[in-house]
């Protein structure tokens, strides 16, 4: 295997119910907004990639802030920008950790030389964020993040996963990806990229049938472990 592609909600952190979702409501509070997203809420707007949609779409369903009235994508850039302030806070604390198995094989990748890289519809301070719980070191091995709106269209479109693919240059089944929702996993594999899920709170139920492997964390020892080794022959199987 010559590359290893994370998500990075979900994979990286299980950040959307303990984190995002608190963070939105933290803004929307600090707008002075009277309503908040509840767990179960949070969870039916997971279903749309990305936090300024998933604002715009909860707002046409329940209605629009009168100070969304003049202009409404500036609205959703001041919100998200807000939020993302308050999340990258909320990392930075230490109140969100890496998943388990998260550094174990990132460092089994940089052991072999194998190539990094994050493919996410957050925001890029939020990855930013992330990423800095990984030191200086491991952070700096990773060739590239995309994130936030450098694509036109969100996961579950290709679109991410195609410019990934573009900037490795490899054999697909010589990279792979890691994702934790099915939305991750449609964008995976319409780019012709075999994925391996791990299952994070939100989508322990959805239907990752496409995928190369499940499992609910990526692990360390005692518990099961996903290897890098591991992650490399699911990828090969998918030669033709």
């Amino acid at each position: 295997m010559q590359a290893l592609i994370f998500d990075c909600d979900g994979v990286l952190v299980d950040t959307e119910r303990d984190g995002h979702r608190v963070a939105f409501n933290q803004a929307f509070a600090k707008a002075g907004f009277d309503f908040e997203w509840d767990v179960e809420t949070y969870g039916e707007l997971l279903l749309i990639a990305g936090g300024k949609e998933r604002m715009s779409h909860y707002f046409d369903s329940e209605g629009w802030p009168d100070s969304a009235a003049g202009d409404k994508d500036a609205f959703l850039a001041e919100m998200h920008k807000t939020k993302t302030a308050i999340f990258a806070e909320l990392i930075a604390s230490g109140q969100l950790a890496l998943r388990p198995g998260v550094l174990r094989l990132v460092d089994e990748a940089i052991a072999a030389n194998v190539r990094l890289g994050v493919c996410t519809t957050s925001n890029p301070k939020s990855i930013d964020a992330v990423l800095d719980l990984m030191g200086p070191k491991r952070k700096s091995r990773f060739e590239f993040v995309l994130a936030g709106d450098i694509v036109t269209r969100k996961k579950p479109d290709p679109e991410i996963y195609e410019l990934a693919k573009a900037k490795l240059n490899l054999p697909t089944h010589e990279c792979i990806v890691v994702e934790d929702s099915r939305n991750g996993l449609l964008a995976a594999i319409g780019a012709g990229l075999p994925c391996f899920i791990t299952t994070s709170t939100y989508t322990v139920d959805e239907d990752f049938s496409e995928a190369v492997g499940v499992a609910p964390e990526l692990g360390d020892p005692p518990n099961r472990t996903v290897s890098l080794v591991d992650l490399g022959s699911l990828a090969a199987s998918t030669a033709n």
